[in-house]
């Protein structure tokens, strides 16, 4: 039975004055977003990190299923995305405004609670790391190709380095003071994209190419083909954020929030296929089974081009790293203030969010294995959030008659999901025992 989640009671009671709690916290304080904050927020969510190792997922699936996979992708990402975004106002003059208030609907309010908020966390958590990652990686290597003759500096710095502005940004106090830094992301993200495919062409197909599987034993590419699905499924992964970037916009019973809403995500999955088909099909058309987890890495010349795409993509994972950490701090600081009667102001924003990013930084600098990080999160995390927890919240709050389209649509995507979530975690975790075996740390 569907039931409606009551706010969480606090005592804190804000003097007179005083703006609510909620008036304070991230999600709720601003609604008074455009259809086209929604379009680069959900562009910035989703092409991530994720587009750079498409070609390399591509290597270990092969031309049929990995350009298959990549499409099928695409559509149930698309159809879970629609299904969020009608279910924010499923109750009349009712806005389910974070992922676990969604599920607290559907599934009651502890289940739903218990059910959603350790997966909504995995996920945000561990993009913030792979992004510290990321980031990380790409200044170094803009750093190498900008400079190829100075003294070598460790990649642990680097990841210092893109943490500190995080530590500035994280002041931001909601989704709307973010636009800018998102809006400048999206950009970033269609245009390294494109540097990386047109490069890739540039570049052309290499004398040596292959396009057989790599692994030398039948066990390897097994495993090899479960974790690129992980790498698939982190690249589509921008659902973790879209009830809190659909709160954002104002709505009534006239103009209800899932227009504009909906017209920003089509625009978004046009620009995210634009990056990722190229990008996938292109680089491995180039470069076959050699091609490295980081297509950029692959293309060493133009040094211009590649240093430019680089901070690009640094660029990029700045204003992504924001958008996931967002959610975190709204669910940080409903605790901090509703629970724990902690005063809402700039002192607990400071402490609370400089600890969450030090976290990250920390867990980014110990643990870089990037190419295996997705695969293993992109499969234990992503996929249930993305492919079909959504589909189970809508036959729980819809009930759709049995055999009929959308039921059957529904269970056909929980499947897909389910061995997604499955098989996925398997290749990831062997790619990082394999890249751990030759890892030492803080180097």
């Amino acid at each position: 039975m569907a039931t409606q989640p009551r706010p969480m009671e606090t005592s804190f009671k804000p003097k007179k004055g005083e703006p609510s709690v909620d008036d304070w916290l991230p999600i709720t304080s601003a609604r008074n977003a455009k259809w086209w904050y929604s379009a680069f927020h959900n562009v910035t969510a989703m092409v991530g990190a994720g587009v750079l190792g498409l070609p390399y997922a591509m290597s270990q699936l092969g031309w049929g299923p990995g350009i298959a996979i990549l499409i099928i992708s695409w559509a149930i990402t698309l159809y879970t995305l629609w299904q969020m975004v009608e279910m924010h106002e499923v109750v009349p003059g009712k806005r389910f405004d974070r992922y676990h208030e969604l599920g607290q609907h559907a599934f009651g309010e502890r289940l739903g609670l218990w059910i959603v908020v350790p997966q909504q966390l995995i996920v945000e958590v561990s993009t913030n790391i792979v992004y510290m990652v990321t980031g990380g990686k790409s200044l170094k290597k803009f750093h190498e190709t900008v400079c190829p003759n100075c003294k070598n500096i460790k990649e642990t710095y680097f990841i210092m380095i893109f943490a500190s502005v995080h530590f500035v940004l994280s002041q931001l106090p909601n989704f709307n003071s973010i636009s800018g830094v998102s809006l400048a992301a999206a950009v970033m993200s269609l245009s390294y994209s494109t540097i990386a495919w047109a490069a890739s062409i540039n570049k052309g197909k290499q004398s040596d190419v292959e396009y057989g599987y790599k692994s030398p034993s039948a066990g390897g590419t097994v495993l090899s083909f479960f974790n690129a699905l992980g790498t698939v499924a982190f690249a589509y992964a921008g659902h973790n954020v879209v009830l809190e970037i659909q709160a954002t916009i104002p709505s009534t019973p006239e103009k209800p929030s899932k227009k504009p809403m909906w017209r920003g995500v089509i625009v978004a999955y046009i620009i995210v296929a634009l990056c990722y088909f190229p990008v996938a099909i292109i680089g491995y058309w180039a470069f076959g089974n050699t091609v490295n987890d980081d297509i950029l890495i692959s293309l060493e010349k133009p040094r211009w081009l590649i240093a430019t795409a680089n901070m690009m993509v640094v660029i990029h994972v700045i204003g992504g790293y924001q958008i996931y950490a967002m959610p975190v701090f709204d669910m940080m600081e409903t605790v901090l203030v509703k629970k724990l009667e902690f005063r809402p102001g700039l002192p607990l924003r400071l402490v609370s969010r400089s600890i969450y990013v030090a976290l990250t930084m920390f867990l980014g600098m110990t643990f870089p294995f990037f190419s295996g990080l997705l695969g293993f999160f992109g499969g234990f995390a992503f996929a249930p959030t993305t492919y079909y927890l959504p589909c189970i919240m809508w036959l729980a709050i819809y009930k759709p008659k049995r055999y009929s389209l959308s039921w059957t649509i529904n269970w056909i995507c929980i499947v897909l999901g389910v061995l997604l979530m499955v098989l996925s975690p398997i290749g990831g975790l062997r790619q990082i025992i394999i890249d751990a075996k030759t890892y030492k740390f803080y180097s």
